[in-house]
């Protein structure tokens, strides 16, 4: 009996402590709603009213002023919680109570009038449109009037989403009061410190470390990303890398615009379209830049995506500044590389119907639905005048006029304003069908999408990025353009290595620095020429095991210009199924 006694004053007093735990920390959430800082203070009843209703109180008058006296200057957290402890949060049974004073003519309901008259004597004030809103929010069968229970489990659940909402608050303000703090030992400079949220970046590895690394395919890794993702707001954007005749690569860029400070999870991954029929399962690598808009400091990297599952996704989470960021995709080019030579047999794009009549061939018409797919960008379905504008752009290098455009609407299937996919076949026939079945502007088309004469395609690749925000629902993505390799993103690139990696003097050259950055799937090297001459230098990774180079050779000349930095190799693994080193020789001068 003891015993039982025992256990029964111990979990009473578990239960009490985990009590006053939850109340001080939904006092907490609540109070950094409206305030920075619990070192901050209440200045004012309008300001006690306030955080009282974030804590779930429906402060009367009379409370009002039993906590706030002529002679009261400003309360302090602690003073807040005390009040929370004495006024507990108001139950449904104490709004019925409440209710049921109100009801006047005490028919079980609560009209339009008696709910303002309420509303203008307890809590916070309301117009009468205002209590015209709440009741026809709620107000099933439309009779101007709201039974008790219906009332009171609005209230209670509103009560409940503002702690919810609160906690989010206050765990965004933590965290980045956290990372300013910890950054305060920080050498970098402001510039760089401010917008780096990056994970930590792992043990550091020198350039001749060359030891084996466990195969990138067979890891058992997850990307850390958020917890409750399915509660933040989700926006996503296709895109593809494309390979130019000069083996520079274009792709498509975006703009996230964030009108409050908040949480983001980036994703970016490859993905392959229906009639892709190449046999390499192995992903080309993808990256996401994150930039600071106008940035005058002149480094405006943010951050960039490390994590990376075995499936090739990357992802990166971060606290943004309300503002505009650019983002911009990235490839090493390791994998996308210009193919070699043409296949020996070219497939038929047309053919002539019985009535002899040109028509597209299946496959053809199966190509063209991927590059639709592929250009479909918002992923609805439909191409929009931008969307198939940037399509035109890619394949003929031209704007799509209002007249041409006017064409579009008159002639083929649309939706919303929008091409369908019957349409976009239909303007591929229409041009077959003026052409006489002649192909050359056909492939011109195919070609610049990335397809081979075997429709393959083998010169592009498209990815899929998501992004997620947290307690931000006006934010928005959109995409900028398609654009080469920029020099902004070159400077982003080699920013993240000088940040992450290691930096080497090189031996006999005053002014020359490697910067070397191992991460989970990709080796980079950085070149830096500090003197007032034009360098070429050679870098070779012979050494390195089972890799392939952005360059094409493990050992490659690099022409550097004077003051200037650039990317000299990007390295990764060849069979992701194996293991894999990375060494960086000397640079050496030529």
């Amino acid at each position: 009996m003891s015993k039982r006694s025992g256990r029964s004053a111990g979990s009473s007093r578990s239960q009490s402590s985990s009590s006053e735990s939850d109340t001080v920390q939904d006092c907490k959430a609540a109070f950094l709603v409206i305030f920075d800082d619990l070192e901050d203070e209440i200045e004012s009843k309008d300001q006690l009213e306030e955080v009282l209703q974030q804590a779930g109180r429906n402060p009367t008058e009379k409370m009002l002023r039993k906590y706030w006296s002529s002679s009261t200057d400003s309360l302090s957290f602690d003073d807040f919680v005390e009040i929370c402890r004495k006024e507990p949060c108001t139950s449904a049974d104490d709004l019925m109570k409440a209710f049921r004073k109100i009801d006047t003519n005490g028919d079980g309901y609560i009209s339009r009038e008696e709910l303002y008259d309420m509303m203008t004597t307890r809590g916070e004030k309301m117009s009468m449109s205002e209590v015209k809103a709440i009741i026809d929010e709620v107000d099933e069968n439309k009779d101007g009037k709201l039974d008790y229970s219906e009332f009171c489990n609005m209230i209670v659940n509103t009560a409940s989403d503002c702690k919810k909402m609160s906690k989010k608050i206050m765990e965004r303000k933590e965290r980045k009061k956290q990372k300013m703090a910890a950054k305060k030992g920080d050498d970098s400079p402001k510039s760089q410190r401010k917008y780096d949220l990056t994970p930590p970046k792992p043990a550091a590895r020198k350039r001749g470390d060359d030891r084996l690394r466990s195969p990138v395919a067979s890891r058992k890794v997850r990307l850390s990303e958020p917890r409750n993702l399915k509660d933040w707001m989700h926006m996503f954007r296709k895109g593809c890398f494309f390979l130019e005749d000069d083996a520079s690569i274009v792709s498509h860029q975006y703009m996230l615009h964030l009108p409050s400070d908040s949480s983001v999870w980036f994703t970016i991954q490859p993905y392959k379209v229906g009639s892709d029929l190449s046999d390499d399962d192995t992903p080309v690598d993808t990256a996401l830049y994150i930039l600071r808009d106008k940035d005058t400091s002149g480094h405006s990297l943010v951050t960039f995506t490390e994590q990376r599952d075995p499936k090739g996704k990357y992802g990166v989470r971060c606290d943004l500044d309300a503002g505009s960021y650019i983002l911009c995709p990235m490839t090493t080019g390791c994998r996308l590389r210009p193919r070699r030579s043409e296949p020996r047999t070219e497939a038929k794009l047309m053919k002539t119907d019985k009535d002899n009549k040109v028509v597209l061939s299946k496959t053809f018409k199966k190509a063209l639905e991927d590059i639709f797919e592929i250009s479909d960008l918002d992923g609805n379905g439909l191409l929009s005048r931008e969307e198939f504008n940037l399509f035109n752009l890619r394949t003929s290098g031209e704007e799509v006029a209002d007249d041409e455009w006017n064409v579009v609407e008159d002639n083929v299937p649309m939706k919303n304003g929008q091409v369908t996919k019957a349409g976009f076949i239909r303007l591929n026939e229409m041009e077959a069908e003026d052409n006489d079945g002649d192909t050359e502007d056909s492939w011109i088309t195919l070609n610049n999408m990335g397809y081979n004469k075997s429709l393959i395609l083998d010169e592009a690749c498209p990815f899929r990025m998501d992004v997620y925000v947290e307690d931000c629902d006006r934010a928005r993505l959109t995409v900028r353009g398609l654009e080469a390799a920029s020099m902004r993103l070159e400077n982003a690139v080699c920013t993240s290595v000088i940040q992450k990696g290691e930096s080497t003097k090189v031996k006999g050259v005053k002014d020359l620095t490697m910067y070397t950055y191992i991460g989970e799937a990709r080796a980079s090297a950085v070149l830096e020429n500090k003197s007032y001459r034009c360098l070429e230098v050679q870098l070779d990774c012979s050494k390195s095991k089972n890799v392939v180079s952005s360059k094409g050779n493990l050992t490659h000349t690099v022409e550097l210009p004077s003051r200037s930095m650039m990317v000299a190799q990007h390295l990764i693994p060849d069979d992701e199924s194996a293991e894999w080193s990375v060494k960086f020789g000397d640079p050496t001068l030529k």
